[in-house]
């Protein structure tokens, strides 16, 4: 198996993460078979505590720009919603990418919300903003032997019916704790994201190498023009 993540999350109705940590965000959890959509389940759900949705498969489920989310065999997808200050504009795409790699040791991630196993596609982080309100949401290949080209799995062999309900309590526990610490955990992300050091190109037209990711999470690329931060578009890696 390509990754290995402890059997020990949570699935009660409503939790609170506890461990290490005597202030954790209380939480509800809902566990659904296979929603339209965890995001607007999550959205229609969010009362007084942050919800956490989180279902194998989904009906219709999206990406950034309202691209489809395919299914694999094996799936997850997860989502969170909560209520965010309102000067609070922090890159939560890219916390919730540093919460991925928490929940799951090995996989890189690709700015700014793709999750990565072995060079290739596993799964991929979705904000949603509304007014107050935000619904992050990870969706994410668990097994997939008959993957398109391009797309990858966590694991080589089915890990079971339950695993992913244990990786989505994980990352919504380690997304919420990252929420309600102060900044964003910008190191932790540059050490896991696999776009540094290459040469990109993305939407509408550009190419440069990547450098950094800056402060308020958009990547620092150097072009023949000199240096620029790109805050969103398709990116492509090519060397």
């Amino acid at each position: 198996m390509r990754a290995s993540v402890p059997i020990n999350a949570s699935v009660c109705s409503r939790v609170s993460d506890s461990s290490g940590n005597e202030m954790a965000t209380p939480y509800m959890q809902v566990r659904m078979d296979s929603p339209a959509s965890t995001q607007d389940e999550a959205r229609a759900r969010l009362r007084d505590v942050p919800v956490v949705v989180i279902a194998e498969r989904q009906e219709a489920g999206r990406g950034r720009t309202g691209s489809e989310w395919w299914n694999a065999p094996r799936g997850l997808a997860v989502s969170v919603a909560f209520r965010r200050e309102s000067a609070d504009f922090r890159p939560f795409s890219l916390m919730a990418g540093v919460a991925a790699a928490r929940a799951i040791p090995g996989v890189g991630l690709k700015w700014p919300n793709d999750i990565m196993v072995s060079d290739m596609k596993a799964g991929g982080i979705l904000v949603e903003l509304q007014d107050d309100v935000v619904v992050a949401g990870m969706g994410l290949n668990l097994w997939w032997p008959d993957a398109p080209e391009g797309a990858a799995a966590l694991y080589d062999e089915d890990p079971g019916p339950e695993r992913h309900a244990e990786i989505g309590a994980l990352w919504a526990a380690e997304f919420l704790r990252i929420v309600g610490e102060p900044g964003w955990p910008r190191d932790e992300y540059r050490k896991h994201c696999v776009t540094l050091g290459w040469v990109i190109t993305w939407e509408p037209e550009g190419e440069g190498r990547a450098l950094d990711v800056a402060p308020d999470g958009g990547l620092v690329v150097e072009t023949g023009l000199g240096v620029e931060v790109l805050h969103a578009g398709r990116v492509r890696h090519i060397r």
